[in-house]
């Protein structure tokens, strides 16, 4: 990805403009920061966004408005979000990803046996129910829940409701 700069014609500045400084007394790279900049870039691929931020960033022009002819929403939402002023895009793509060598398969991490009803607590504990909603969806008390909770707990090693919901994700188990 390579960022150019859009020159703009001095005489559409105005002399009067170009050579004015900015009010209050900042230092120079404040004014760069503050001042209108547009950049341009080809594509901006998957994940490239936080990569273009930084890039304006290190080059003082956070708020530049960038032109690409092709880039993704989530791409573009990126860029908003971390301050550029705008950003517009020829072709708006639903992923733009770039070939990249296969990294090799980590294996799933194995867990302990975990039964039908176990499973279904910790879906709905991954749907952010807590113990007594879970209990009325599924006909059960919140103490029934409770106690479901904590056998899913000794067999997988911790108490805290995240981190089972991410292990029993990291498995595979629920998706």
């Amino acid at each position: 990805m390579t960022i150019e700069p859009v020159q703009t014609p001095a005489r559409r500045l105005g002399a009067s403009r170009a050579t004015r400084p900015l009010p209050n007394s900042r230092s120079a790279p404040e004014q760069a920061s503050r001042a209108p900049s547009c950049v341009t870039v080809q594509d901006i691929g998957d994940g490239e966004g936080r990569a273009l931020l930084f890039a304006l960033r290190r080059r003082g022009v956070p708020r530049a408005v960038v032109l690409a002819r092709r880039a993704s929403r989530d791409e573009l939402t990126v860029l908003l979000a971390g301050g550029v002023r705008g950003a517009v895009t020829g072709q708006l793509l639903t992923s733009l990803v770039r070939p990249t060598p296969a990294a090799p398969a980590r294996p799933r991490p194995s867990l302990p046996e975990l039964s039908a009803r176990e499973l279904g607590v910790l879906r709905l504990v991954a749907d952010g129910r807590s113990n007594r909603l879970i209990g009325e969806d599924l006909g059960l008390s919140a103490l029934t829940v409770k106690s479901h909770l904590a056998r899913i707990s000794r067999k997988l090693g911790t108490g805290d409701r995240a981190e089972l919901v991410a292990m029993v994700l990291r498995a595979g188990v629920l998706t």
